[in-house]
């Protein structure tokens, strides 16, 4: 019975959560669109200070991705949403993209963090933007509130064509989760 009672609480914390992630569907498009802009030149901005090498290997790169997410970790279960696009430096074609993570395993906290993904291979980027899954673990422990705390991690690659900045931007999180990522196309900002 408590532990029913634990699992509703947490569906019901983490789905009200999660409808606040990204641009408000109210506002026109156009707006939407200049949102997640917003958010990429801020994101690589401060992805740029703190990591030497990293505008580097973006402009090298055949493309790169930026994301805003939530989480949260209620102890067995882990989820989150968010938004971001995905940029093809040959043709500078932007993909405006969602996301949603769901997991399993220890966790306790919620934040919120920015995510970089730089494509190394076109082939890559292409089924990025087409089919879009990741799968794997993740541990980590973060914390911050107002300006300071915080937390930025190069997680390494996904393949040997995937590089993956993570930055923390508020929250407070304790979590040790096999969780997978799926990112796709939005439709209504495409």
């Amino acid at each position: 019975m408590k532990k029913t009672i634990l699992s509703i609480i947490a569906v019901i914390t983490i789905v009200t959560f999660m409808s606040g992630c990204g641009p408000s569907a109210r506002l026109p498009v156009a707006e939407r669109q200049a949102l997640v802009r917003k958010m990429e030149a801020e994101t690589l901005e401060r992805l740029y200070k703190e990591v030497n090498a990293a505008e580097k290997k973006i402009k090298n790169a055949a493309g790169y991705g930026t994301f805003a997410n939530a989480n949260v970790n209620l102890v067995f279960v882990s989820a989150g949403g968010g938004y971001g696009s995905v940029v093809d430096n040959l043709t500078g074609q932007r993909t405006y993209m969602k996301m949603a993570l769901g997991g399993v395993g220890l966790g306790l906290g919620a934040k919120d963090y920015r995510q970089v993904l730089i494509f190394h291979s076109r082939e890559i980027l292409d089924k990025f933007t087409e089919v879009g899954w990741e799968f794997g673990g993740h541990a980590d422990a973060a914390a911050k509130a107002g300006e300071s705390g915080g937390e930025i991690s190069g997680e390494g690659a996904i393949g040997s064509d995937i590089e993956v900045y993570s930055m923390t931007e508020s929250g407070l999180a304790l979590q040790a989760t096999v969780a997978g990522t799926k990112y796709w196309q939005d439709e209504n900002l495409n």
